[in-house]
């Protein structure tokens, strides 16, 4: 297995890029192929999540057409009827990917198999399932442990009333919303609890706009509904840079001081994980929003030097995603900072509360682990060395961490390549942004 050392960097100052959202692009993706006619892609992620979503849509017998140069995707959707009527389906450990075909794939007229990595095979899909049958569908998990692999057996139309449990995951409601804006038929969703994640949901509905499907949703959004009034439409969709992604760009002028702008962003961005810079605000940062860019600056004393950063206590639910890269941040701020209401990230592609501790511990932190969150004691820098960091095979794991090596000398991340699955080049892009060549 491969590992890559990080360099410790001073103070930076620049402008970045990141890559497109991979939750954007492959919502898009499976929302233009249950729409009528041609949609253009433009600004799509290519990444191994993508490529799946890509993959599987082209294995049911679509035509897609990607010119990754350009990072444009071309496809013909044909209202949800896809071509092929039978197949395995691989989707590796892309949450978004099997949740959304498989809501996708319950209006469809044939029969599926969903199947992926063996971490796939033990990430829940009970509730998604359970909504779907209510609905009308037939889908089963095949083992019965409600983990893929899902089997599905198309009936051409969902209908009907259900009620849907929000705590585990947002990706479940968003499939169903998605197939629903495709059913011919009347449907009403309902959440049953507190949602987690909204933002991602909120996500989910302006896609869903865009190509045509505006959804009834009551004030206190638990209540969806008017799915039969529209169908989805083929169009030009214009895909946001990923707000995720661009937590780790965020974080560096926190970390080692300076300023940072992510280009691409506007104040109105539809990715909720964009309000992780209101936490490096609380922290102490300045941070500017402008019409084509974010920027992320670390305070400074009258003397020029860094000013501290303090600690916080937040509730991340609606921006979990990001839960690892503040809990690096959290490293070199003063006092405590205490994360919590984010259980649901222990069903992610790892545990990522356990995962998160047991990496800053090895790095020298104090961490108190709870069943919905973290604590970590900050500015003990004395304490701190580098390690060799387990990634789990999980992206965040991976990109979060290595921030604790541009002020730790000795980090090294195991696997670095598992950063394939939403942003290839992050190692290199990283480099660039803290060493840039002179």
């Amino acid at each position: 297995m491969t590992t890559r050392q990080i360099s410790p960097c001073g103070p930076i100052s620049g402008a970045v890029r990141v890559p497109g959202s991979k939750s954007i692009t492959n919502r898009a993706l499976l929302i233009a192929a249950l729409a009528e006619g041609k949609s253009v892609l433009s600004g799509a992620l290519d990444s191994e999540d993508t490529r799946i979503m890509f993959d599987a849509l082209k294995q049911l017998g679509l035509q897609l057409d990607w010119d990754k140069e350009n990072c444009r995707i071309q496809i013909e959707g044909l209202a949800g009827n896809f071509p092929n009527r039978e197949g395995e389906i691989y989707v590796g450990n892309s949450g978004t990917t099997a949740r959304f075909l498989t809501a996708g794939l319950a209006l469809s007229n044939g029969s599926y198999r969903i199947y992926g990595k063996p971490r796939m095979h033990e990430r829940p899909i009970a509730d998604l399932i359970a909504a779907l049958n209510l609905l009308g569908g037939n889908v089963r998990s095949e083992n019965g442990s409600g983990c893929p692999p899902v089997l599905i057996r198309g009936t051409g139309s969902l209908h009907g009333t259900a009620q849907v449990p929000a705590n585990v995951s947002s990706q479940f409601f968003s499939g169903l919303l998605m197939a629903a804006g495709a059913s011919k038929d009347k449907i009403d969703l309902e959440i049953d609890g507190d949602l987690v994640s909204r933002p991602y949901i909120e996500m989910t509905l302006a896609v869903m706009e865009s190509f045509g499907v505006k959804v009834d949703v009551d004030p206190a959004f638990q209540h969806f509904s008017g799915f039969e009034k529209t169908n989805y439409l083929g169009t030009g969709y214009e895909i946001e840079p990923d707000a995720s992604a661009a937590s780790y760009m965020f974080a560096i002028p926190a970390i080692v001081g300076g300023s940072v702008s992510v280009l691409g962003f506007s104040k109105s961005c539809i990715q909720g994980d964009i309000r992780f810079v209101e936490r490096l605000a609380q922290m102490g940062c300045h941070v500017i929003l402008e019409d084509d860019r974010i920027t992320v600056e670390r305070a400074v004393n009258p003397d020029g030097s860094l000013a501290p950063l303090r600690g916080i206590i937040t509730d991340m639910n609606d921006i979990s995603d990001t839960v690892q890269t503040l809990s690096v941040v959290a490293l070199f701020a003063n006092g405590t900072t205490e994360i919590r209401n984010v259980k649901h990230i222990r069903y992610k592609e790892t545990d990522r509360i356990s995962a998160a501790a047991a990496e800053l511990r090895k790095l020298g932190a104090t961490v108190d682990e709870f069943e919905d969150g973290l604590r970590i004691q900050g500015n003990r820098l004395d304490s701190l060395h580098g390690a060799l960091i387990d990634t789990y095979d999980d992206h965040r794991m991976a990109m979060s961490l290595s921030l604790a090596g541009l002020r730790i000398p000795g980090v090294e991340i195991q696997n670095p390549d598992c950063t394939q699955k939403t942003w290839p080049n992050y190692f290199n892009d990283l480099e660039a942004a803290v060493h840039p060549k002179k």
